[in-house]
């Protein structure tokens, strides 16, 4: 049982004073949870927690997500208290105009901020995926007197995270593989926004969590030793991820204690003085911090760095009698991949239509062996999403050795298991149909804000899935996936765009990249796909190279453009054919280019089996779209996209028409 001394009570009062006087000079934030949750937190950073300030990054850190990121000055405050690059300044630069304190945490490893939060339920979700490629990495580095991989993740939660069905998702997958080194402090104070937690919210929290599978316990969240004996039996639970109930109360000791007003207002100048009196606080100046601290402070930066000084002896040692493995889980460390990978990306010859999931699942096929950052599963579509290699090891309780996940009927969860996934290193990817991006789209967004190399793999694109109908047919998802900042969208035509959106995607390190993929078979129209790399391309220049009209188009709707081209030409009409299949890469380009491949003055006819919006950007005055304004069908595929006018003739009269 550790000691707790008027030290561990003075840090945890300062972590509670900085952060009311930073949300009270932004007028701005929410001291509620600050106030009600510095005891859990002070207990952990302080004592229990392997950090070392001086150096956020160090590989085997144990992680700490705040959640509950509204809370975000409690983690601010934390960081400069406890020596990491915070200066004193950014709090009181909170909520502004380029401070590193914005009003919910953005990742900034440098500075200690392991994730992005304030979306309810994606912290302790991410986290499972962190928690996840912990475990991962042991498998797959560890030896014996190598334990090279050895961290926990630790999570503070609110009731509004498990109130989230997210959470829900990934803490049934947390229980099921038995993440034993996840452990959740919830901060379970029974008040939220609206008011008592009771107008909505009466789950029996840890029964649900103990149906999961996890190891639940309560504590007095005010209370160093009740918080430590939790903690530490936490700690000595090796088999299920753990959750902490901690009893607080929201603003504790301020006017508005246990009042939902405090959740997210400033106390207000008198209010602040109050408390300041009810902790025997100095009441000037603000942002006091005081220097009594500083040896507990020290004590805690010497165990880390020691820490992680035996740390870097073993890993030297390892990488001496272990070579091999050294090399990949740097890869790991530096977020790269091997040396000539992409030489086995396939070419696909144009002897028979092949579907573009289908195309797909053989791209991974010859990747698996050559990436070991790569690790992937699907939503319970693998079959229909081709997301399996066939040797790939499916990872599981008791044995994470492996590199594919079965998600279940997760999207959501998977959607925020492979960002903590990319979070640790690795490279992840995940399936399922394009329609049910919805259901994951918070995730894709945190992915896009953080800049993780996330892959989707999203099939059964458009109306030429067939006959499940217009419930699984995708009309407006193409465009809504494209209105996402940072996230690159590729809907490729065929199997050899497939094989390259792959390398695009691989490559990419700055931020997520969604692949839209066929159920049907589509002819194999292009030669290498190579100019799927920016974005839009001439695949089939017209007869004497000055077109008279330009037929672009995406995905499957590229071979009813080639077929039109060849129409169009037996009638004296010269079309360019431009394959696009990413907005984003096009963008990228410079002028010149996109000028070239789609001049202005050339009337354009552009198809995409989906709702015309966002096409006008790229369209001249003369121009028609071939799109979908309404829901599709249920009916065989070629059936569909007939009787919804995707076909070689309307193309030709929709070319006509502007001609």
């Amino acid at each position: 049982m550790t000691e707790y001394t008027k030290l561990d009570q003075l840090v945890a009062t300062t972590l509670r004073m900085l952060s009311i006087d930073g949300v009270q000079k932004a007028n701005s934030g929410h001291p509620g949870l600050p106030l009600g949750a510095a005891d859990i937190v002070t207990v952990l950073w302080g004592h229990y927690l392997k950090h070392n300030p001086a150096d956020p990054r160090w590989f085997n850190r144990d992680r700490f997500v705040l959640s509950a990121g509204h809370g975000s000055m409690l983690l601010y405050s934390l960081l400069h208290v406890f020596g990491y690059p915070m200066p004193l300044e950014e709090l009181q630069r909170f909520r502004q105009w380029e401070s590193a304190t914005p009003g919910h945490p953005e990742y900034d490893p440098e500075r200690g901020v392991e994730m992005t939060t304030g979306p309810l339920g994606q912290g302790i979700s991410t986290a499972v995926g962190i928690a996840l490629a912990e475990r991962m990495l042991a498998a797959r580095f560890n030896k014996p007197e190598f334990p090279l991989i050895d961290h926990y993740t630790f999570v503070l939660a609110s009731d509004g995270d498990l109130m989230e069905g997210i959470s829900h998702e990934a803490a049934s997958l947390a229980g099921h593989w038995g993440l034993g080194k996840l452990i959740v402090f919830y901060d379970d104070n029974r008040i939220s926004i609206d008011g008592p937690t009771e107008l909505a919210f009466s789950d029996d929290v840890l029964t649900r969590f103990k149906g999961y599978g996890w190891h639940t316990q309560r504590a007095n969240g005010h209370s160093f030793a009740s918080i430590d004996k939790a903690l530490s039996a936490a700690l000595a639970e090796t088999q299920r991820p753990s959750i902490i109930a901690c009893r607080t109360h929201i603003g504790y000791k301020s006017p508005k204690q246990d009042d939902a007003g405090v959740h997210g207002a400033p106390l207000g100048e008198e209010n602040v003085l109050k408390t300041k009196k009810a902790f025997r606080w100095p009441l000037e100046p603000a942002f006091y911090v005081p220097p009594e601290i500083q040896p507990y402070i020290d004590q805690v930066k010497q165990r880390g760095q020691k820490a992680q000084q035996e740390w870097e002896s073993l890993w030297a040692r390892y990488q001496q009698q272990f070579p091999e493995e050294a090399q990949q889980l740097q890869r790991f460390m530096k977020g790269e991949l091997p040396a000539g990978w992409e030489r086995v990306l396939p070419q696909f010859p144009a002897d028979k239509p092949l579907a573009t999931r289908v195309a797909s699942g053989k791209v991974l096929e010859a990747l698996a062996s050559r990436l070991e950052t790569l690790v992937g599963g699907s939503a319970d579509l693998t079959p229909s999403n081709n997301t399996k290699p066939k040797d790939a090891k499916i990872i599981k309780r008791g044995d994470f050795s492996g590199s594919y996940i079965h998600f279940g009927v997760r999207e959501h969860g998977m959607g925020t298991i492979m960002n903590g996934l990319a979070l640790h290193g690795f490279r992840p990817y995940g399936g399922t149909f394009l329609v049910f991006s919805d259901y994951m789209r918070p995730a894709i967004r945190l992915a896009a804000l953080m800049g993780l190399p996330v892959i989707y793999v999203f099939t059964h694109d458009s109306i030429g899935l067939g006959e499940d109908g217009p419930t699984h047919q995708p009309v407006e998802h193409a465009m809504a996936l494209r209105a996402m900042p940072n996230l690159v969208v590729i809907r490729p035509a065929d199997a050899n765009e497939t094989s390259v959106a792959w390398k695009v995607a691989l490559e990419r390190k700055e931020g997520p990249t969604a692949l839209l993929l066929t159920r049907q078979g589509v002819p194999v129209v292009t030669t290498d796909g190579k100019g799927l790399e920016c974005g839009a391309y001439v695949l089939a220049e017209a007869e004497g190279g000055k077109p008279q009209v330009i037929l672009l188009a995406t995905g499957s709707e590229v071979a009813l453009a080639v077929g039109a081209r060849e129409q169009l030409a037996k009638e004296g009409i010269a079309a360019r054919v431009v394959s696009m299949p990413s907005f984003e890469l096009f963008d990228q380009q410079p002028k010149v280019y996109q000028e070239a491949v789609l001049p202005e003055n050339v009337p354009t006819v552009a198809i995409e089996a989906g709702v015309s919006l966002g096409w006008y950007k790229y369209l001249p005055a003369r121009a028609s779209v071939v799109s979908l304004e309404r829901f599709g069908a249920s009916a065989p595929d070629k059936v569909v996209f007939a009787q919804l006018g995707f076909t070689i003739e309307r193309v030709i009269e929709e070319a006509k028409r502007l001609l």
